[in-house]
């Protein structure tokens, strides 16, 4: 019995060291740019009790093709919506997920209900599959229609993660 346990670790750990030969932590440039459509309504894990449900898909030269989804709290500030708490989730078609915080604001275009990002930034806080333990961040830039909700998000970064 003893013998086979030895066995077995002794497998797991050329395994393991086989894999991780094959894998290494990058740090590389991030750029995602999309469309994106919000619906605003009642939220109540926002201290303003309103917030965004964001869906929306777009391309990035380091992940190909990719879905998100996104909420935050929006509190009205004037002419000024600030966004906050925002949760982002980023889908690659492999199925791999990069997970996002975020925040910023809002500001009118002077043209109709047009508005555009200000001080928009978001922080990579992890993932699954490869982007298990990514870091980074950047800039957030895009528009949107307030009437309809209608836009376009640009993500530009850093993002760090183990690349199989």
């Amino acid at each position: 019995m003893h013998q086979a346990i030895l066995k077995l670790a002794g497998g797991a750990a050329l395994a393991l060291a086989s894999s991780a030969a094959s894998a290494q932590w990058v740090t590389t440039d991030l750029q995602v740019t999309g469309v994106i459509q919000e619906v605003p309504g009642p939220s109540p894990r926002c201290p303003s009790q309103f917030g965004g449900t964001i869906t929306g898909h777009g391309t990035s030269a380091l992940l190909g093709r990719v879905a998100f989804v996104a909420n935050d709290c929006i509190t009205p500030d004037g002419a000024i919506y600030n966004f906050s708490r925002g949760r982002f989730i980023l889908m690659t078609i492999s199925g791999d997920q990069i997970y996002a915080n975020y925040s910023g604001q809002f500001v009118p275009t002077g043209q109709g209900t047009n508005y555009v990002f200000s001080g928009a930034t978001f922080q990579i806080i992890g993932g699954t599959g490869q982007y298990i333990f990514a870091t980074g961040g950047g800039q957030l830039q895009g528009t949107e229609d307030m009437l309809t909700g209608a836009g376009t998000i640009t993500m530009s970064g850093r993002m760090s993660y183990w690349k199989r």
